[in-house]
């Protein structure tokens, strides 16, 4: 099999080439990358000599670039995207043009090029937010869409569009939304990793209002394991939501972190918080669990000690 994967050099990108390489001997990737700044092609410097690897340097809003990296593909795996609330804030309009317009041209080739599966991974932000009080409640594939920042409404765009050509076309395409990720080669721009490099140069910690927003968190090998269980077993058409069963909010993560680290508590400062910022994000994986037999494997304590251990030990990548 021969899979295109967009957005390749970035977090979650990379480590599913990386693991998907490691498990399928006969398998061959093209990366299609724009290298914008959250995408590092020293992410992949381990592979990129190797001969069931390509990297292609491109913009998926390109439709000559798209053309030129799907020839001969069999899958399609769509990670790239804009990805952060806060710039999507500052700026929607790059948003709207990479993972909507950008998706709607993968969409389009990989129906001409007759690909023959396009897997999109979404996020659980199109979902809104949920109540900090009922911990019950948590997002299913049947929750109503409910955006509430231009990141995830662009994301619910692009969910949208993939629906509509399976809909309209009967296009093989297969949907996941998962929860937050975190792990190796995560940019310094998301908390865990804002958190961690910051702790390492004894930085402050910054926490958004209250600092009690809560995120549900999955290992990012956990994640990949998921995406390559649908890829492979996913029902065409359908949704599937990825949870990593580990809600905790900003000042749990801040003191886990610093704790690891031994770096005194009062590092954490608060800051204005985020305009229209969600208070909580928790999923259902039942679908996939029951269906495919997906269940995250790594723990938080025991997933965040390896993500503090590699920023340790990876300097120079997070300071580049």
């Amino acid at each position: 099999m021969k899979i295109l994967v967009t957005g390749g050099s970035g977090f979650i990108g990379s480590n599913f080439i990386l693991y998907m390489m490691e498990k399928y001997s006969d398998y061959m990737f093209v990366n299609l990358d724009a290298l914008t700044y959250a995408g590092n092609k020293n992410n992949l410097i381990d592979i990129e000599t190797n001969s069931r690897y390509t990297f292609i340097h491109g913009n998926i809003c390109n439709r000559d670039d798209v053309r030129n990296a799907m020839v001969g593909c069999d899958a399609v795996v769509h990670f790239a995207a804009e990805s952060h609330v806060d710039r999507s804030i500052e700026d929607p309009s790059i948003f709207v043009q990479t993972n909507v317009l950008g998706t709607e041209i993968l969409l389009e080739t990989a129906q001409l090029f007759g690909v023959k599966r396009f897997h999109h991974v979404s996020t659980d932000e199109v979902f809104g937010s949920l109540s900090l009080e009922n911990h019950e409640e948590k997002f299913t594939e049947l929750t109503p869409y409910a955006p509430r920042s231009p990141y995830a409404a662009s994301k619910a765009g692009s969910d949208h569009l993939v629906r509509a050509f399976f809909e309209t076309y009967n296009f093989p395409a297969t949907i996941s939304n998962c929860t937050n990720n975190y792990g190796p080669f995560h940019f310094p721009e998301k908390a865990i990793p804002l958190f961690i490099t910051h702790a390492l140069e004894n930085k402050s910690l910054p926490l958004y209002g209250t600092g009690l927003a809560v995120r549900d968190y999955v290992y990012v090998w956990d994640h990949c394991v998921a995406i390559d269980l649908i890829l492979h077993k996913g029902v065409i058409g359908e949704t599937y939501c990825v949870g990593g069963d580990s809600e905790k909010n900003g000042i749990e993560i801040a003191d886990m972190i610093l704790e690891l680290l031994e770096k005194p508590k009062d590092l954490k400062i608060f800051v204005e918080d985020r305009k229209g910022h969600d208070m909580r994000y928790a999923i259902d994986h039942t679908k996939i669990t029951t269906e495919m037999g997906w269940n995250p494997s790594v723990n938080f304590a025991e997933g965040l000690r390896r993500t503090v251990d590699w920023y340790k030990e990876h300097e120079s990548w997070w300071k580049n």
